[in-house]
């Protein structure tokens, strides 16, 4: 990615940010935390890639009300950038983390399963 294109991703990670915690008055919305932003090469995409603290009807209703907001986060972004065109908008759940959540818990599983191991080859 270029200067340019980083830089222009980090505005919109930071007034998506802005407007989020302003509030979206969609009740469907829950504690969303914008991850990453990714844009394309001619700079006509931004894909934002979020999580959401809760389960998987939480996250889809928050997908939900994200979507359904993009045009006037959107409008809100063009008062932020000082571009000409600004991006189109893609929300992108991102599951990185609970991916990451899961090998660390079988991670402790195993750790858990060597100790006694152990314990039981020194008796």
């Amino acid at each position: 990615m270029s200067k340019r294109s980083e830089k222009i991703a980090e505005t919109i990670h930071e007034g998506i940010c802005a407007v989020l915690s302003r509030g979206l008055n969609d009740p469907r919305i829950g504690f969303v935390t914008i991850v990453d932003v990714e844009l394309n090469d001619d700079l006509t995409l931004a894909k934002i890639f979020y999580t959401v603290i809760g389960d998987e009807k939480t996250r889809r209703e928050s997908e939900k009300g994200l979507n359904s907001a993009r045009g006037y986060i959107r409008r809100e972004l063009g008062k932020m950038l000082t571009m000409r065109y600004i991006p189109e908008i893609l929300f992108r759940y991102d599951s990185s983390q609970e991916y990451g959540n899961r090998i660390d818990s079988i991670l402790k599983e195993i750790g858990k399963s060597d100790d006694g191991d152990d314990r039981e080859n020194n008796s």
